[in-house]
């Protein structure tokens, strides 16, 4: 991060009390706060038992919470997920704030709602915990638009709203814009470029700002997910940005993503920045859908493998620092 960067939040997951505080004091005199991961539902927060995956044990959430509102200097905040019940989930929130969690957010999915089966959010539940607590609350989940925010706002009763994935694809979500893919891509690579980010992450985040154009145009997908450097990614944007540029002149059919579940969706050309709802079935207006099915998994496969290269690059850093 930069010093320009602040309020600055350094997020931690985990199931021990102490050895989350040993890793929050390596940071508290360079952030304004340290958060608590109960939220992740990923297959590798099972198995390490921490994210949702401990929601059940509040005795281990407890006692992390409490340890370090007690001996840290910043305040302490936590990110969850809701039960399916609203009374446990209102327990659950109460039980947080009483442990010293200086702000909440929830986000209203349950655990198992992720992936094809991520749904809707229920801001019902998130209003009622916002009823029953005092501390300050975000609220998270739904957010795929700007009128998003002031809807949910005024359902929950929220101190603010947070995003995650909809900001992957359009970064300029809290602007109330929908700007051309090929801008946002070249301020994110200007950025990399400069502070030298890591060849995968950018691979990783350039395939979330294209996924929906890329679904249209495969060739230049090919581009990305062949590149070995982040030069290769510099030169290949150069590409995809004139022939972007080019169909947006033309004006051809927008992408459409079938979706009925969000009342207020909206048809944009595949070359401008929007929400992607993951599941739904995509189709081009004058194309064949199963096609461009295929190919937003192909898109979706790329980035696994990318994420799954950057992890194998970290554990290979950390293993020559070791020797």
């Amino acid at each position: 991060t930069t010093p320009e960067d602040r309020p600055l939040l350094v997020q931690f997951c985990g199931n021990d009390a102490q050895t989350v505080l040993k890793a929050a004091k390596f940071v508290e005199d360079h952030c304004d706060g340290v958060d608590i991961n109960l939220g992740c539902p990923q297959g590798i927060a099972r198995r390490g038992h921490y994210g949702a995956f401990l929601q059940d044990d509040w005795e281990i959430i407890s006692s992390i919470v409490s340890l370090l509102n007690k001996e840290l200097a910043v305040p302490v905040t936590c990110k969850i997920r809701v039960f399916s019940e609203v009374s446990r989930t209102v327990q659950y929130a109460q039980m947080l704030e009483k442990a010293g969690c200086q702000l909440l957010t929830v986000h209203g999915r349950t655990r198992e709602m992720k992936g094809p089966d991520t749904g809707l959010a229920a801001w019902d539940h998130i209003r009622a915990v916002r009823q029953a607590v005092k501390i300050p609350m975000f609220a998270n989940g739904n957010i795929l638009y700007f009128e998003d925010i002031e809807r949910c706002l005024s359902h929950a009763g929220v101190d603010g709203v947070m995003t995650a994935e909809t900001n992957l694809y359009n970064p300029a979500l809290f602007s109330d814009l929908h700007p051309p893919v090929w801008e946002v891509v070249d301020k994110y690579l200007e950025i990399a470029v400069k502070h030298k980010t890591a060849f995968m992450h950018v691979k990783g985040h350039v395939f979330k700002l294209y996924n929906i154009s890329f679904q249209i145009k495969t060739h230049l997908r090919d581009s990305i997910a062949n590149s070995h450097k982040v030069q290769d990614i510099v030169d290949a944007q150069k590409v995809i940005k004139e022939e972007l540029i080019s169909d947006s002149k033309q004006a051809p059919t927008v992408q459409v993503q079938n979706v009925t579940t969000c009342p207020n969706f909206k048809q944009l050309p595949y070359w401008l920045c929007q929400p992607y709802f993951r599941s739904t079935r995509l189709e081009a207006k004058t194309g064949d859908a199963d096609k461009v099915e295929s190919d937003m998994r192909g898109t979706l496969n790329d980035e696994r493998r990318a994420r799954r290269e950057a992890k194998r690059q970290r554990k290979s850093i950390l293993a020559e620092k070791a020797l």
